[in-house]
């Protein structure tokens, strides 16, 4: 019996459906079948249901036993998993279109900027490129995922957060960015050591203590990521675990300030060595959560009285002289950026914002190398 079939259709029509066809015309069981082609039955049943190949060998089986020839089944085969891979790439576009509006509320502009995503023209391509970036099969899954959830929840108050998206996406590339970090374990009594080190930096231009500062805080196991600001998110920091073994400190550079730069670090390490919690603190505008304010005055507390110490500027202050070359001399003296001292008046109201500024230094964030 020669039998010659072309199938070219959208439908996926399983080559076992011709087959129960082929089988029904010569008044053969598929149990008859099973025997003669010497296979288990149970195995035929996949075929027949279209959840296995039809190989070479088994074309070949069936060219003998119905007297169709093995290339008509092959093409059979191929025919079919053609259509299903084209069904499949027609759906995936549709999830992709149903993602397109997700985009923008991912921050994925900067995220191009800042080179950790690939630019695309195509909406569904960036879509695909921001699966990428969160590890995620669907954007609307993001929420779902556990380190993420504390930024949805902090995004029911519009005045925590302007958009829980962006603050994901910001949270998403320092963990990654922190995963490239090689850090020895944590320890909160080695930082407490090294504290009056990362102190000492301040003094230092950044091409001189980027790398140490990265340096030190990693072989305590504190991952360092020095981020840009993203729009929408209101967040100037965080600190969480990445493992057991691995804090992830994130922070940007707000009004490229120095003084605001260290005194946020020295804030954040606050937060590390008081207050280890397993969640996600972040630092953000507008949270009224008495629990947060607590927090952020304890590690205000902390930064202000490691960066200067408290007798130590309590006598400065008492002595009335804010002049530039007499906060030059107190600097020295307690080895310290003059600017720090400077942002420390100004904001205890002892100097007017305009006052003194150019002695406090301007960082600049720039994209790192990968």
């Amino acid at each position: 019996m020669m039998i010659e079939k072309a199938v070219s259709s959208d439908l996926a029509i399983p080559p076992g459906e011709y087959l129960e066809e082929v089988i029904a015309s010569l008044g053969m069981s598929k149990d008859e079948l099973a025997r003669r082609m010497a296979r288990p039955a149970t195995k035929l049943s996949l075929i027949f249901k279209g959840e296995k190949a039809i190989t070479a060998e088994t074309a070949l089986q069936l060219e003998k036993v119905v007297g169709v020839p093995a290339h008509i089944w092959l093409g059979l085969d191929s025919e079919y998993r053609l259509t299903l891979a084209r069904q499949q790439e027609q759906e995936e576009e549709e999830r992709l279109k149903n993602e397109v509006g997700l985009v923008s509320q991912y921050c994925y502009s900067e995220l191009v900027k800042v080179g950790i995503v690939q630019a695309k023209t195509r909406p569904q391509d960036k879509v695909l490129e921001l699966q990428r970036f969160f590890g995620v099969a669907s954007l609307r899954a993001v929420p779902e995922v556990r380190r993420y959830q504390a930024a949805f929840r902090q995004g029911m108050s519009k005045r925590q957060c302007k958009s829980p998206e962006a603050l994901v996406a910001w949270l998403r590339y320092g963990e990654i960015k922190a995963q490239g970090i090689s850090c020895g374990p944590f320890d909160k009594a080695s930082l407490r050591r090294v504290i009056g080190e990362i102190r000492s930096l301040t003094t230092n231009e950044p091409s001189e203590f980027s790398t140490r500062l990265v340096d030190t805080l990693a072989k305590v196991g504190i991952a360092l990521v020095i981020c840009p600001h993203f729009k929408g998110t209101g967040a100037h920091g965080a600190t969480f675990r990445l493992s057991r073994d691995k804090v992830v400190l994130m922070i940007t550079i707000r009004g490229a300030w120095a003084d605001i730069f260290w005194f946020s670090l020295f804030h954040e390490l606050g937060h590390i060595i008081l207050h280890d919690r397993q969640e996600i603190i972040f630092e953000n505008d507008g949270n009224d959560d008495p629990e947060f304010i607590q927090r952020e005055k304890e590690a205000d507390a902390f930064a202000t009285d490691t960066l200067i110490q408290p007798a130590a500027f309590q006598k400065f202050v008492a002595g009335g002289d804010f002049r530039e070359e007499t906060i030059r001399v107190f600097s020295q003296t307690i080895s310290i950026d003059p600017g720090i001292i400077v942002g420390r008046l100004q904001h205890d109201g002892h100097l007017k914002p305009q006052w003194h500024n150019g002695l406090r230094t301007r960082y600049a964030w720039s994209k790192p190398e990968n």
